[in-house]
């Protein structure tokens, strides 16, 4: 006889995961607060938080580059001006001995995304080193921007409230929604950017108008304690604007094109850079084999070494964009290397561990492609042809139609400059070239260099889905239920009674072969209904054939969820009949968007067992518990207990019962008489 196994050894959590805090939570529930007073609260919590968290990260970068430039360099210049490239090099040593001690001191908003699902939790350490890094990066010179940390220190301030109260998974979504908007707010001091850029990438397809209120103040609130700590006058200062011509407009399309094209050199450039440091190509593998905290200081020495030619790289690159804005006279040639040059030390920063953002660098290289593209202009298209606007005003629509091509966030991108710039007069090319720009972006990038295996750092959730990797992992066949199915010939009022018994969404509507034809809704029925209110023949003599939907998008049983979820997305979909791909008529069940979301929780519930558990967790049963049947043995549709009823459904009791209501002579005035005795049958049902 085989010995018996031991059973699972439960491993404590991780000193990182502290448990979430009570009392708060009992106080809430003792005071029972009305929902509109605790939105107030969450917004003021969140945006105060993060608004002095940001006010605190803005005057640190520039402690440290008041102290490393000016202070530091003004005692080492006197060796020379190669000096300077020790500012970043130190920068990166510093970095790197933080790295060291902390391993992980920050996550970016996908990580966040991935902490709310269960995985793991936000500690306050994490927002605290992330600013003391970035404050340190930056202020030496990494050539990267503050938005993202301030993004992420928003968010992270958002989930740890999320856990102090034990809200819901939902709930901490929106409150890391709410932690994003505050950061983006106060960061730019752009609060209506905020907003939208919780919408367009933090909470996406689960935005809701209840939401609303917790992002919205958030914003609103830090960003007014932005201004407070740091002022409120715009990031940048531009010169007037002046539409010269109608005519000028599809050279701004240019623009978009160009736009589209860095954009998508701009991110594959910081994803195969990452793959470098990581050791994932094969020309410099030897890079993947320095230790992670020493890969900084590689990253701060090549940022200083490009500085000694090109110091405009170096930082957040916010005095170079006011220069190009204002007109200062830098030549073709040399915004062309300023913006292939910042894209490489960008890439190299980011990619070596240094900590900071990519939307200035995005600003940065749109900035210096549309000065570039506009001083073209003025060189080639004479004045008595077209009046062309000056290279400031095709700086200011390249810095949206870059940024946007890059995040994938056109609203964000278009209102951020608005209210950096505070000029409506531009809005026009600017909607424009951005709309191009991100079109051709997410129309061609499959197409122009494939993407590598690896997620883009570009402190979003690009994918915008938190579940799109356990997505694409699980196929339709394992989500997939019995359908309920019924024939064409079948009347409205009968199909009703029997969604309603059932307690179902939809049926599928079929032929005497059980050949697919069509779906008939809860929603058709009840317009059915409405019709039929004053017509009470009408419910009994419409078949299905007739009412049902017939143009029908299928899913097929091999393909993964995410294809799927896609093409739901794509009609505003709630379900998917599945079907044999060879046979589109055949079915073989239905695919239901909340057995998707049954399925995602489950295997997210597996994956924080298995951190908690030494011994391994039986395989996920090929035929999911929640299926209630087993006909996925069989390659067709067999053995569905629904089926013999559908066929006997003329001949079910109930419909006998109902002969005996004498519809017809139902007073026509009461219109509401005829839904009301359909649910009044039901209820006795």
């Amino acid at each position: 006889m085989a010995a018996p196994s031991s059973p699972p050894t439960i491993l404590p959590p991780p000193p990182s995961a502290p448990a979430p805090e009570q009392p708060l939570t009992h106080l809430l529930n003792a005071f029972a607060p009305s929902p509109e007073t605790i939105v107030l609260l969450l917004a003021v919590a969140i945006g105060g938080g993060t608004g002095m968290a940001i006010v605190t990260f803005h005057y640190l970068i520039i402690l440290t580059h008041h102290w490393a430039i000016l202070d530091l360099m003004g005692v080492l210049s006197h060796w020379g001006a190669w000096t300077l490239a020790l500012i970043p090099t130190l920068g990166g040593i510093v970095v790197g001995l933080m790295r060291w001690r902390w391993s992980n001191f920050g996550s970016d908003i996908k990580s966040l995304l991935a902490d709310k699902q269960g995985i793991k939790q936000v500690s306050l350490q994490q927002p605290i080193t992330k600013i003391i890094a970035a404050s340190i990066s930056l202020g030496t010179g990494a050539s990267l921007g503050p938005e993202g940390p301030s993004v992420e220190v928003g968010g992270s301030i958002g989930m740890l409230l999320g856990q102090v109260l034990q809200v819901s998974r939902e709930r901490q979504k929106l409150l890391l929604g709410a932690g994003a908007a505050a950061g983006l707010a106060a960061g730019f001091n752009a609060p209506i950017a905020g907003v939208f850029f919780a919408l367009e990438l933090v909470l996406g397809a689960t935005f809701t108008t209840s939401s609303m209120g917790v992002v919205l103040l958030a914003a609103v609130v830090s960003a007014f304690v932005a201004q407070i700590g740091l002022g409120g006058q715009p990031a940048f200062t531009l010169p007037a604007y002046d539409v010269r011509s109608p005519l000028e407009l599809p050279f701004y399309i240019g623009l978009g094109i160009l736009a589209s094209l860095v954009s998508v050199a701009y991110t594959q450039t910081l994803q195969r850079m990452r793959l470098c440091f990581s050791g994932q190509v094969p020309a410099v593998a030897w890079l993947g084999k320095i230790p992670k905290y020493v890969q900084p200081v590689l990253g701060g020495l090549f940022v200083g070494l490009v500085a000694l030619q090109l110091p405009q790289i170096m930082g957040t690159g916010y005095e170079t964009i006011e220069a190009i804005l204002q007109d200062v006279d830098l030549s073709l040639g040399l915004l062309i290397i300023l913006l292939v040059v910042k894209l490489i030390t960008t890439a190299t920063s980011l990619g070596s561990g240094l900590v900071g953002g990519i939307f200035a660098p995005a600003m940065f290289l749109g900035a210096a492609l549309g000065a570039a593209y506009g001083k073209f202009l003025g060189m080639v298209v004479s004045p008595d042809f077209i009046a062309v606007a000056e290279p400031p005003a095709y700086a200011m629509v390249g810095m949206a139609a870059v940024l946007a091509g890059s995040v994938n966030a056109p609203l964000t991108a278009i209102l951020l400059l608005f209210e950096l710039t505070r000029d409506y007069r531009i809005v026009l090319p600017l909607m424009a070239t951005v709309g191009l720009s991100v079109w051709l972006v997410e129309r061609y990038k499959p197409v122009l260099i494939p993407a590598p295996n690896v997620q883009p750092t570009l402190g979003l959730d690009s994918t915008k889905n938190p579940d799109q990797e356990l997505l694409q992992k699980i196929t339709v066949r394992e989500v997939m239920q019995a359908p309920l199915m019924v024939t064409e010939s079948v009347s409205i009022f009968n199909t009703g009674l029997l969604l309603t018994r059932k307690r179902q969404r939809s049926a599928l509507v079929v032929d005497e072969a059980q050949q697919l034809i069509g779906i008939i809704t809860l929603q058709d029925v009840n317009r059915a209904i409405t019709y039929g209110a004053k017509n009470s023949q009408y419910l009994h003599e419409t078949s299905l054939g007739e009412l049902c939907t017939r143009e029908l998008l299928y899913a097929h049983p091999e393909e993964n969820l995410a294809e799927a979820l896609t093409r739901m997305a794509a009609r505003g979909l709630h379900q998917l009949p599945v079907v044999n791909p060879l046979q589109p008529q055949k079915i073989l069940g239905l695919l239901d968007q909340d057995n998707i979301a049954l399925a995602c929780a489950i295997s997210t519930t597996r994956q924080a067992l298995t951190h908690c558990v030494t011994l391994p967790l039986e395989p996920m049963r090929e035929k999911p518990d929640f299926l209630g049947t087993d006909f996925l043995d069989s390659k067709e549709l067999k053995g569905l207990k629904e089926i013999k009823e559908i066929r006997e459904i003329k001949e079910i009791k109930e419909i006998k019962d109902l002969q005996d209501l004498r519809i017809n002579k139902l007073d026509k005035s009461d219109s509401g008489s005829i839904a009301d005795l359909v649910a009044q049958k039901c209820l006795e049902i």
